[in-house]
């Protein structure tokens, strides 16, 4: 049986990819940024970030002492496109936190039951406890995007959706859920640099699915999707947060950074935060940047 990397991402390369991609993959050096567009034209030093992550690391302990002790409850979602890095910033972000209050939820398809059951409530059931920090690799927008690209619900469906998360959510906060999310975006020729990287890596393979590999002809449905569901379940109870993502290093200081500027816990060092790359890390206005 052909396994989905199986040499896959290498035939899109060669046969389907569009012409600048692979003109900019093929022209490119290890480091190079792809993205024309990317805000600054070299990766962050590992020096720099070493120094910077180190800090800020200090600082989610502070947060997640004082989220213990004060009982509070918080929920991070990270969305965004494949390979765009969302499991190595929630990997930085729980790096050196007690796991025991602080989880990641990464939840499979829905079984039989859970298709039948509303869309939101297998979700609900892995919402932070008092004092406890919940990481969110994927949620409850898979209707919005994914399975909207891959014709996985009907459109009544995710128009019900759209009716309903608005509400959700501001229900979520007022109950005193601490909600932030995150959508992590990436140029179309670092993605398929980084799934190429990811098939000829046996380390890396398991993170490769049949998605993955028919989602390589679909950026354009995947962009309409992510668009309109940014537009419509952007709000001021919960505001979603763009990550331009084709430095990690950038990526990952920017979401950490976000989120410590947004909680006054006890012995916060706002000099030690540093200051938010509004380039990098900002409002919905940067998907399209």
């Amino acid at each position: 049986m052909e396994l989905p990397f199986d040499g896959a991402i290498s035939r899109y390369f060669n046969e389907l990819a569009p012409h600048p991609v692979r003109e900019a993959i093929n022209g490119a050096s290890k480091g190079d940024i792809l993205n024309p567009d990317y805000p600054h034209d070299s990766r962050l030093s590992k020096k720099d970030y070493e120094r910077e992550i180190a800090a800020l690391q200090i600082e989610l302990v502070k947060l997640q002492s004082w989220v213990k002790e004060s009982g509070e409850r918080v929920a991070i979602v990270f969305e965004g496109r494949d390979a765009a890095g969302k499991g190595g910033t929630i990997k930085r972000f729980r790096e050196n936190l007690n796991p025991r209050g602080a989880r990641v939820v990464a939840l499979s398809k829905p079984t039989d039951a859970e298709r039948s059951q509303w869309y939101f409530q297998r979700y609900i059931d892995h919402l932070p406890s008092g004092g406890e920090i919940v990481f969110y690799d994927r949620s409850w927008y898979n209707r919005g995007v994914v399975e909207k690209v891959f014709g996985f619900c009907e459109d009544e469906e995710r128009e019900r959706f759209f009716r309903q998360v608005i509400g959700f959510e501001k229900a979520l906060v007022d109950d005193g859920v601490r909600l932030f999310k995150f959508w992590l975006n990436v140029g179309r020729a670092e993605q398929l640099r980084r799934f190429l990287a990811r098939e000829s890596d046996p380390l890396k393979q398991w993170k490769l699915s049949s998605i993955d590999v028919k989602g390589l002809e679909k950026w354009e449905e995947y962009s309409s999707a992510i668009r309109e569901t940014l537009t419509r379940s952007h709000s001021s109870d919960a505001p979603w947060t763009i990550v331009r993502s084709d430095d990690k290093k950038r990526a990952r200081l920017g979401a950490i950074r976000s989120v410590l500027h947004q909680i006054d816990y006890a012995r916060r060092d706002l000099d030690a935060i540093g200051a938010v790359d509004q380039h990098v890390c900002g409002g919905p206005d940067l998907w399209d940047a």
